[in-house]
């Protein structure tokens, strides 16, 4: 019998705790003081089984969205609803949440190196790497740690593989629902792009109001629906539908685009 407790990838558990609360500590001002989150449906969270969750979220900065959600799971958790109010909620931290995210992203320095033990399970980009499109093959070892994963406890999955808006939803996200059959939670935010940079680790702006919608899970008929229609339901529910584009005016997509442009130029080295 082990003395230091590890999870099933063999990650220290009172080390990843104290990454998740000396983290937490250290952008709770980014959410409530710099600027302000503005949280609608979390009373959701604390219903939610133990293991077997997979959220969901269109995605803006590579880290900033998922450190938000740590920060509003566990608020939740301790009986907080629609805020995080008073960082008392990370004496104890929910440790078996993780985060899909790029194998070369978490390999781009000391700090994402540090974050991916916090609960990144690393997966091989099929379609695009270091700022190239490419074509390979799904590596069958991360949708196996993805699985594991989901049997520990919940993970945060951005299905669209990019913080560009209106892209497409990537198939492999759809495969893995109808593989594990996980309860499957819908969340949008808004905000983070405005905030933060590309990487979500420097402040860019304050005094912007961030938002993060969880919806309630999206019912699936995880045996007869086909990979296509998971694919389409979580487009509608994370708002990426292509429909969503005919009632957004014009001048708001020019400034995102606008936006998105003066991000890629800032982040270049």
């Amino acid at each position: 019998m082990t003395l230091i407790k590890k999870n099933p990838f063999g990650h220290i558990l009172f080390v990843k705790k104290w990454l998740i609360q000396f983290a937490g500590l250290m952008t709770h001002q980014r959410y409530r003081g710099f600027n302000e989150l503005q949280i609608e449906g979390s009373e959701l969270i604390k219903n939610l089984p133990e293991t077997g969750v997979l959220f969901v979220s269109n995605h803006q900065t590579y880290f900033a969205d998922v450190v938000a959600m740590f920060h509003v799971f566990n608020a939740s958790l301790s009986g907080r609803t629609d805020s995080i109010k008073n960082v008392g909620y990370l004496r104890h931290p929910k440790l078996n949440i993780y985060y899909i995210a790029a194998k070369e992203t978490m390999k781009s320095g000391l700090l994402p190196k540090i974050m991916a033990y916090a609960g990144a399970i690393s997966v091989e980009r099929t379609w695009r790497e270091k700022g190239k499109d490419i074509k390979r093959e799904v590596n069958t070892n991360d949708t196996k740690n993805i699985g594991v994963a989901l049997d520990d406890g919940w993970v945060i999955t951005f299905p669209q593989g990019t913080t560009k808006p209106w892209k497409p939803i990537r198939k492999g996200t759809a495969h893995i629902i109808k593989q594990y059959k996980p309860i499957v939670v819908p969340i949008v935010i808004d905000g983070f792009r405005r905030s933060f940079d590309k990487k979500g680790l420097r402040v860019k702006k304050k005094g912007i109001l961030q938002s993060m919608v969880i919806k309630e899970p999206l019912q699936i008929d995880y045996d007869n629906e086909t990979v296509e229609e998971i694919v389409e339901k979580i487009e509608y529910a994370i708002e990426q539908h292509p429909s969503f584009l005919k009632v957004i005016p014009e001048e708001a997509l020019a400034e995102m685009e606008a936006l998105n442009e003066a991000r890629k130029w800032s982040n270049r080295p």
